[in-house]
C-alpha cells in the first residue's frame, strides 16, 4: 500500500448527502464540517488497489476512499441498507459492487483484496474470530486489515460493567459487544497489529489501527 494520505472533502454536488452514518447501529457521523472525520481518513488513508469494506451504514462513506482505490467491494447483509448505498455507489468515482454477504461468510474470492475495511462491525460479529479467518482468507499476500473497532477496557472494574452491560446493550444495538478483546482476537486469529490508536468515544474504549497475516 502506498504511504500517503489523500483526504477528500465531499465534492460540491455530494453535499446532499449530508453526515452519513459509519452503521445503522453505530449512527456516528463520516463527516463534520464537510469532512470526513479524522478517524474515517485514518481508516483510510494511503489504500490503492481493491478494497473489500464490510458493513454499509448508508453508504455515504464511499465517497471518503481516496481515488488510488480501484475498486470497492461493499458487503452488506440488510437489503434495506444494500439499497441506500447502491444509491450513493452511483454518485462516486470508483467502481463500487454493493453485495450480499454475512459476517462470517464473505461472499468474495481467495486472495482477492489488496485491503479490508471494518468499521464498528466486529463488535457485532456472531464470532469475531471466524470473521477475521474470512478476512485472512480474501487478502492477497502482503494485505492490510484497517480496523476501527470497540476494544474492551484494561480497567478491570469497567471490563466487568462492559460485561455486565453487554447482553442489554447487544439487544438494543444490533447485536454489538462492546466488552470484546479485538486485539486479543486479531492475535487468536493470526493477524499481527502493525500500529494501533486508542481512545475513548462516549466513555467505550476503542481501536484504530492497521494488521497483516502472519
Amino acid at each position: 500500500m502506498a504511504a500517503r494520505t489523500q483526504q477528500r472533502s465531499i465534492p460540491p454536488d455530494k453535499h446532499h448527502l449530508g453526515r452519513g452514518m459509519e452503521q445503522f447501529h453505530h449512527p456516528r457521523p463520516v463527516y463534520v464540517g464537510g469532512r470526513p472525520t479524522p478517524q474515517r481518513e485514518r481508516l483510510l488513508g494511503g489504500l490503492t488497489g481493491r478494497v473489500l469494506e464490510i458493513g454499509a451504514g448508508d453508504g455515504v462513506k464511499l465517497t471518503c476512499y481516496p481515488t488510488a482505490v480501484q475498486e470497492i467491494v461493499l458487503v452488506e447483509g440488510d437489503p434495506f441498507l444494500r439499497a441506500a448505498a447502491q444509491l450513493t455507489a452511483g454518485e462516486v468515482e470508483i467502481p463500487v459492487r454493493v453485495i450480499d454477504g454475512g459476517l462470517t461468510r464473505l461472499p468474495v474470492p481467495d486472495s482477492s483484496c489488496h485491503a479490508v475495511v471494518t468499521s464498528l462491525v466486529l463488535c457485532c460479529s456472531p464470532s469475531a474470530t471466524e470473521t477475521l479467518h474470512e478476512v485472512r482468507r480474501v487478502l492477497r499476500p502482503g494485505g492490510e486489515l484497517r480496523f476501527y473497532e470497540h476494544q474492551r477496557s484494561g480497567n478491570h472494574m469497567i471490563a466487568m460493567c462492559e460485561s455486565l452491560v453487554s447482553p442489554l446493550w447487544s439487544r438494543a444495538l444490533g447485536g454489538c459487544h462492546p466488552a470484546r478483546d479485538t486485539l486479543a482476537a486479531l492475535q487468536h486469529a493470526g493477524f499481527t497489529v502493525d500500529g494501533v490508536e486508542r481512545f475513548a468515544f462516549h466513555h467505550m474504549r476503542h481501536v484504530l489501527g492497521t494488521a497483516r497475516p502472519r
